[in-house]
């Protein structure tokens, strides 16, 4: 499990008011090779100071709790670290909230009702930089973006640019595609994957992958993939 020392290790932070649920995640968290509980809250304000303290890589955040909710808690949180990586918790699939979650600075959100497995992967998926979205609206998430996207697109003949295999993985991101799912289609590693999108972010001096999904919708780049996954 290591210590809160380690760099190979994720330090996490849980913030949720039912302390039922947030000790059961701690528990399953704690009990996870790679992982290290640094902290956990009951409410916002308790979670902002926690932040500030411990540092984490990565927080699970409820996002319905008294005093500061989740998302008001995830827009200071991103004011005070960026570079932050947050992951919602929340009972609720509406594309409403998590349209706010991710505009609050989420790195995504998943169900209270996922399995002990799936909540890991998740935060591992985070940590990696990779956003953790219900396949359901990914796709109706970018949509969402590259229609409303505050962030000045690059022109299109800067895809140019990229490589063959880059478009391709482009391609994929913008069907809302995880690492897993490209890596899987086009018979290479995750590692490769991630490598092809920090090179497509960095050569259309985008921010993140949204960005870069959009980017595809609002340039023709998207073809639709439909992919097929156990995730």
């Amino acid at each position: 499990m290591g210590t809160w020392q380690d760099e190979s290790v994720i330090k996490v932070l849980v913030v949720d008011d039912h302390e039922l649920f947030r000790r059961g995640v701690v528990t399953v968290l704690r009990s996870t090779p790679g992982i290290y509980v640094v902290g956990e809250a009951g409410n916002g304000r308790e979670a902002i100071e926690c932040f500030q303290t411990l540092q984490p890589d990565v927080t699970l955040l409820d996002i319905h709790m008294p005093v500061c909710n989740g998302l008001e808690t995830a827009r200071k949180m991103r004011e005070a670290n960026p570079n932050t990586k947050i992951l919602m918790l929340t009972v609720s699939e509406t594309e409403e909230m998590l349209f706010e979650a991710v505009k609050s600075g989420a790195s995504g959100y998943v169900l209270k009702s996922v399995s002990p497995e799936r909540l890991i992967e998740c935060v591992r998926q985070v940590y990696e930089g990779e956003p953790v979205v219900p396949s359901s609206l990914a796709m109706k998430m970018i949509a969402e973006f590259s229609r409303t996207a505050e962030t000045r697109m690059p022109s299109s003949e800067s895809v140019t640019e990229l490589t063959e295999r880059e478009r391709e993985v482009l391609q994929y991101l913008s069907a809302g595609a995880s690492n897993k799912e490209i890596a899987r289609a086009l018979f290479i590693s995750e590692n490769t994957v991630r490598n092809h999108v920090r090179h497509i972010l960095d050569k259309l001096h985008l921010s993140n992958r949204a960005q870069a999904a959009a980017y595809a919708v609002r340039n023709g780049i998207a073809r639709g993939r439909q992919l097929t996954s156990d995730v």
